[in-house]
């Protein structure tokens, strides 16, 4: 896989090349900060891209911003934001925003090699993996969302399931349905949620409710509600 890197720390940003490297993958670019970052990813065409949160020149939201622009110019690209601590905000912006697989990590995460690597490897696949603790603390911010009083037995049923990261498919056969009858269903959730096609990951943004709502916990890091796979139709 071809992975571009965008991080200032020299040791956090060598570290990641050497590592990604021994693991098979190619790093086409490496950069300490967002010059240059657009024509990098025209012109090396990675298929994931790493960005920490906080870069020069003010080490804000240089990277995040960053990430929100690749967004729009490279809409399916795979984004890997890494961060020091849980930046809420920053956090919600980026599952909000229309586009690709999506993963946001805390730094400590990079010390587990294997299950950094594991992380990076399902984001280009199609997943999205949020850290724990940032599923955690965006629930803390939420109060009891009222829309959840709206869907009937059987959309709440399908939630749960989207909550576990079963596919449209694997739902299908468990309550015995058509995967056209799945899809109706999961459009009628979003837009009982008022999760329109422009809010972004409609899929994890549904899960957070769910999880709210029941007080179910999320599991390890890239398992559900955040490991499933993207889903084609209308149920996105």
């Amino acid at each position: 896989m071809r992975i571009l890197i965008c991080e200032d720390s020299v040791l956090l940003r060598e570290g990641l090349v050497r590592l990604l490297e021994d693991s098979g993958h190619e790093v086409v670019a490496a950069l300490p900060d967002t010059d240059g970052l657009t024509d990098a990813v025209r012109t090396t065409e990675p298929e994931l891209c790493i960005l920490d949160v906080r870069l020069p020149p003010t080490f804000t939201d240089e990277g995040i911003r960053a990430a929100l622009g690749l967004r729009k110019t490279h809409p399916s690209l795979p984004l890997l934001v890494l961060s020091q601590y849980v930046e809420e905000r920053y956090a919600s912006d980026l599952i909000a925003a229309q586009g690709g697989p999506l993963g946001y990590l805390l730094k400590d995460r990079v010390a587990d090699v294997s299950e950094f690597v594991a992380s990076v490897e399902r984001i280009a696949e199609g997943a999205s993996v949020l850290d724990p603790e940032v599923v955690a603390q965006l629930l803390t911010r939420r109060n009891r969302d009222d829309r959840m009083l709206q869907l009937t037995e059987r959309e709440r049923t399908v939630l749960s399931l989207i909550a576990e990261g079963k596919s449209n498919q694997t739902i299908a056969g468990l309550l015995f349905l058509s995967e056209g009858s799945v899809e109706k269903y999961i459009t009628s959730i979003f837009q009982k949620l008022g999760l329109e096609p422009e809010a972004g990951n409609r899929r994890v943004l549904a899960a957070l409710a769910h999880i709210e709502n029941t007080g179910s916990g999320t599991g390890p890091l890239g398992t559900p509600p955040f490991g499933n796979q993207p889903q084609t139709g209308a149920a996105r």
